[in-house]
């Protein structure tokens, strides 16, 4: 029993000082490793007479069991205390003013392209899409362009070899002869994107953005057309009545072509659309040539169609009051946050196509 109170006094007197954590697990496995004091006692309880075993035995388990609750109050408190130091180092000053949030808006194209789909999805029209680069065939021959047509010299696309067989896309209407190869008609489609022409001033850009609309199915003509464009334009302008009219134009795809103006008139410096004595050009259209429609395989005979071509930078600009096509492109939050919509604020024909 000695040999115990001794142990006892002797780490009761160590534990009361002031320790770290190394120190206070050195002294545990000094205590209670393998061959720690504590535990050699409990080895040595076999070698003890019968008579006096037990007693050994209850004074050993009480003299452990102080020892270790003393060694794990003073773990816990080491343990706190650096907690709560490191805690008052690195305290946040909740004063601070928070970081400021900055909410994205869509873009006036962005909006413009979805309030343009939603109003044709109304009158069965679907969606296509196609690559931004083109074989020449698509962009060119398949819709009836002369090869010395303007429209093919280098000062107006941008060709990618010097064969001239690959380009960006001058138009959406590549997109209008992909769907009409791979599948039958009847077709109702329309085509939003990105399209290239070498021009830049204010109210051109090298990259614009354009939907072309193609509606090929037996007995179309031109009424067809001008139901479809009239009722576009109202949803479009959100307005009740229209004036518009179709002056004789020439596309080498159609035939007869059109170019469509709608009236308006200055009220405040703002145009006022579907008002005064005015006329403003937003579009051209036609009957879709013969010639592209046996270029991909439908006969002209039995099939007929109309097509058109929008602008679609140019109807934002027009809905929106946007007088430089430039800014569309400038990346500046500022403009974006002016002009720009909400996240949330989907265009559609029951809720608002401009909210």
């Amino acid at each position: 029993m000695s040999d115990l109170k001794k142990i006892k006094d002797e780490f009761l007197i160590k534990l009361k000082g002031k320790l770290n954590l190394s120190e206070i697990n050195q002294i545990k496995s000094d205590l209670f490793g393998k061959n720690g004091l504590v535990s050699s006692q409990f080895k040595k309880i076999g070698t003890i007479a019968e008579s006096e075993r037990k007693k050994f035995a209850s004074d050993l388990n009480l003299i452990k069991d102080e020892l270790q609750d003393l060694i794990n109050s003073k773990i816990n408190d080491v343990e706190n205390t650096e907690i709560n130091k490191k805690l008052e180092n690195e305290k946040i000053d909740i004063t601070l003013p928070e970081r400021s949030f900055v909410r994205g808006k869509i873009h006036p194209v962005s909006q413009t392209i979805d309030a343009i789909s939603s109003i044709f999805s109304e009158i069965g029209f679907s969606v296509e899409e196609g690559p931004d680069v083109e074989n020449e065939y698509n962009n060119f021959t398949a819709l009836n362009t002369p090869d010395n047509h303007p429209a093919r010299d280098m000062h107006d696309t941008f060709y990618l070899d010097e064969k001239k067989q690959k380009l960006l896309r001058t138009h959406t209407s590549p997109v209008q002869i992909r769907t009409m190869l791979k599948d039958k008609p009847p077709f109702k489609i329309i085509a939003p994107g990105r399209t290239y022409r070498s021009d830049s001033d204010q109210t051109h850009a090298p990259m614009f953005h354009q939907v072309e609309g193609l509606h090929i199915d037996k007995n179309i003509n031109m009424g067809h057309l001008k139901g479809c464009l009239n009722y576009f334009i109202k949803e479009f302008f959100e307005v009740d009545k229209i004036k518009m009219r179709f002056r004789p134009s020439h596309f080498p795809f159609t035939e007869p072509s059109a170019e469509v103006d709608i009236g308006y008139e200055m009220k405040d410096g703002k145009i006022i659309i579907g008002e005064g004595d005015k006329w403003l050009e937003i579009l051209g259209c036609g009957m879709v040539h013969p010639n592209v429609l046996k270029n991909v395989k439908v006969d002209p005979t039995k099939f007929q169609g109309y097509a058109f071509g929008i602008g679609i930078d140019r109807l934002a600009m027009l809905k929106y009051g946007i007088n430089d096509l430039r800014a569309f492109f400038d990346c500046d939050y500022r403009w974006l946050n002016h002009f720009g919509f909400d996240p949330l604020d989907v265009p559609t024909n029951y809720r608002g196509l401009s909210r």
